[in-house]
């Protein structure tokens, strides 16, 4: 689960330097694909091109195209019309997202892992309800798609590793993540991008820095193998964390408003969702 934690630190961050240093200023096609650009020259040349099952690279295309390129095309966009907590909060049904499509592909009905990821967007409710008002009904379901692509890719490529195991570490077959992404990113970038709003100032371009080093490779990479370490239930929960911290994050930099209260006991709810989500998971039997 550290890697999952550490990720969602990340995360956390990333929300709102998104939404304080990008959003509005530079083209949200280029955003993505200058992120995913970094990113690959990090795992391509790590990647081990022979020795591959071309299954295995067939579906971390997919995984690549769903989890990255998709989500973050419809998350940067739905930043055009949703402010920071807006988009914090329309993320909370990612964990019903990865719990129905993890529970679907194992053709199963868990109700422990169900019910804590509806724990955990209880918790994030209870942290990000406000009676949002305005029409803001386009950017929901953008993100509603985004959630539903980031869920699918991480619960793929946790089956996906099970299917094809290898004595090769995971980065040496993550490359394929970033080239699927880019599949998405570079068409997108070259049919709707606007070259008149590229970063026009450093902070901008540090922001894109970090955000391709850090939030896109190390942080997708440690995701998604964090992913394979813990059960589904788990996992899902652990979709929903960045919340509060990306909510702490605003109000000790950006001194965001915010109602410390909520934010405590909606942290202590999605908390107390992992607990739950483990009481699914049969241990085994002593001998």
């Amino acid at each position: 689960m550290g890697y999952l934690l550490f990720v969602t630190l990340i995360q956390a961050l990333s929300f709102s330097l998104i939404g304080v240093y990008l959003a509005g200023h530079v083209d949200s096609y280029f955003a993505v694909l200058i992120r995913v650009v970094l990113a690959g020259l990090v795992f391509i040349p790590l990647t081990r091109w022979r020795q591959v099952e071309p299954g295995f690279m067939r579906g971390m295309l997919l995984i690549g195209a769903l989890q990255f390129g998709i989500t973050y095309v419809c998350l940067y966009l739905s930043f055009r019309v949703l402010t920071v907590p807006e988009v914090l909060l329309f993320t909370i049904l990612t964990p019903l997202h990865v719990t129905l499509i993890e529970d679907a592909l194992n053709r199963r009905f868990n109700p422990w892992a169900l019910l804590a990821a509806l724990v955990a967007v209880l918790g994030a409710g209870v942290i990000r309800y406000d009676g949002i008002d305005g029409n803001f009904l386009g950017g929901f379901l953008l993100l509603q798609v985004a959630n539903f692509t980031y869920a699918a890719g991480q619960v793929l490529y946790k089956h996906l590793v099970a299917r094809y195991p290898s004595d090769l570490p995971h980065y040496r077959r993550f490359g394929y993540f970033y080239l699927g992404a880019l599949i998405i990113a570079l068409p997108a970038f070259l049919m709707f991008g606007n070259p008149q709003h590229l970063p026009d100032a450093p902070q901008q371009w540090l922001v894109l820095l970090f955000l391709g080093l850090c939030s896109t490779a190390l942080g997708m990479y440690w995701w998604n193998k964090g992913a394979c370490l813990v059960s589904g239930g788990t996992l899902a929960v652990m979709n929903n964390l960045h919340v509060p911290i990306g909510l702490l994050i605003n109000l000790l930099i950006w001194n965001r408003h915010e109602d410390l209260g909520r934010l405590f006991i909606g942290g202590a709810v999605i908390v107390a969702s992992v607990w739950i989500s483990r009481l699914g998971v049969k241990k085994p039997r002593l001998t």
